[in-house]
């Protein structure tokens, strides 16, 4: 594995633990990794969807403000590459959340596919594509 691919990988480990943050209230780990350039974009669970870093940034900073401590998110990562100054990553995003205004928490199973852009020697994330994962057949 090259230089290039180790630091990605490490990259993946940190977006893991912003996962973390993100689902515990907090958006500022987010908005550390997100890019400031456009394009951005983001395709959310409800079929939303926001284009423009700066926007992007907003609905984040306001989605965040839903959940409360005492949350989990863990990523299965089907596959993820790099190449160049692009890179990605596609799977399903586990989460067990607190909501404010639920007294249970919400199991959450979201299908993501999130790409990546190298600026200035950091990965940014430049487009999130997430929506929930259809249930099993049960046969």
């Amino acid at each position: 594995m090259d230089h290039a691919s180790k630091q990605f990988e490490q990259f993946m480990k940190l977006r893991e633990e912003v996962a973390q943050s993100y689902v515990n209230g907090d958006a500022e780990p987010l908005a550390r990794i997100s890019t400031l350039l456009n394009p951005a974009t983001f395709f959310g669970p409800a079929g939303s969807y926001e284009q423009g870093a700066r926007k992007v940034l907003a609905i984040n900073e306001q989605a965040a403000a839903q959940f409360q401590k005492a949350s989990n998110s863990r990523f299965e990562i089907f596959h993820m590459a790099m190449s160049g100054d692009l890179a990605y990553w596609v799977g399903i995003q586990h989460a067990e959340v607190r909501m404010k205004g639920r007294a249970a928490a919400v199991s959450m199973s979201l299908r993501i596919s999130e790409i990546f852009r190298l600026e200035d020697g950091a990965w940014k994330l430049m487009h999130r594509h997430a929506d929930a994962l259809a249930p099993a057949d049960k046969e």
